[in-house]
């Protein structure tokens, strides 16, 4: 039995485990947010950073890649390394991969995705919504084991570019650091 895991944010650029297959594609009804507090990659729990989550939204999409891995070794040892680095998204669905040659039937049926909930009890590090000020400044400060959570920023804005994808979202939230760090600098 083969496994597909979505990701659409650091698993875009950067994976961590091994595949067989990578796909573009995007899920539907769900859009990409910076509502996630980062208090073990990019932030503190004193300074949470922000990275993405999947919020449910009727008629969006939400573009990523998807990997397939098929040896039974390979599944566990993705599986193991994505309930660590996962640890703080407290819920995982099985969603549908569609791509540009196949929009409407799914090139990829019931595809494990992380994501992080509203829910406080379940989620106590769930941030929310902000005003883009707000979250490109806390972005711009925060900075955690895995490094300043601009970059995280920066390299998904590079990695969605790479793969000929816009997302309005990151790209005005990355307009707003830049913004932010060149007032900070002058």
């Amino acid at each position: 039995m083969v496994m597909w895991v979505f990701g659409y944010g650091s698993l875009v650029w950067n994976p961590g485990f091994a595949y067989d297959a990578r796909l573009v594609g995007f899920v539907r009804d769900y859009r990409r947010v910076f509502y996630q507090g980062s208090t073990d990659h990019r932030g503190t729990p004193e300074f949470p950073g922000r990275t993405v989550t999947l919020e449910h939204q009727p008629g969006a999409t939400c573009w990523g890649v998807a990997y397939k891995i098929s040896r039974e070794e390979d599944k566990q040892t993705a599986l193991e390394y994505l309930e660590v680095r996962e640890k703080q998204y407290d819920e995982k669905v099985y969603l549908d991969l569609y791509t540009d040659s196949s929009p409407k039937t799914p090139a990829v049926q019931n595809m494990m995705v992380y994501l992080a909930t509203t829910n406080k009890e379940a989620n106590v590090n769930y941030l929310g919504p902000a005003s883009l000020e707000e979250m490109a400044k806390q972005i711009y400060l925060a900075v955690g084991p895995t490094g300043p959570n601009k970059e995280y920023l920066f390299k998904l804005e590079d990695a969605l570019n790479k793969i000929g994808v816009v997302d309005e979202h990151v790209q005005d939230l990355a307009n707003a650091v830049r913004e932010y760090s060149s007032t900070m600098l002058s």
